[in-house]
């Protein structure tokens, strides 16, 4: 699923949440691997369950074209400083659920803010 690009400015920051694109892949997994590297309170640690840039733009491309799935990117200063994705679910007994996840990386936030 595809969500217009919306525009927001809160606490001095200006920032965009648009739709991921496959071109946003490689910028993607780097974050993605340094978030994990951040803090102990993630479900894994720098390095485990690695998403590539490959399977990054297979995840955006799926997202896209399935219209229960979402995937999120929010940009600040024109680098992606943190992403969210949701799930749905192919059973009709679970049609109303998701499975949802945000990630950020908050010292980026705060460096360019």
């Amino acid at each position: 699923m595809l969500i217009n690009q919306q525009e927001f400015y809160q606490n001095g920051l200006h920032y965009t949440i648009r739709s991921a694109f496959e071109t946003d892949a490689f910028e993607l997994s780097a974050l993605r691997m340094q978030i994990d590297g951040e803090t102990e309170n993630l479900d894994r640690e720098k390095g485990e369950a690695i998403i590539d840039t490959k399977d990054f733009q297979q995840l955006i491309k799926a997202d896209t074209d399935h219209p229960r799935n979402i995937f999120l990117v929010a940009v600040a200063h024109h680098r992606i400083v943190g992403f969210s994705r949701c799930e749905g679910f192919a059973l009709k007994r679970f049609s109303h659920k998701v499975e949802f996840g945000v990630r950020h990386r908050k010292k980026l936030l705060t460096a360019i803010h």
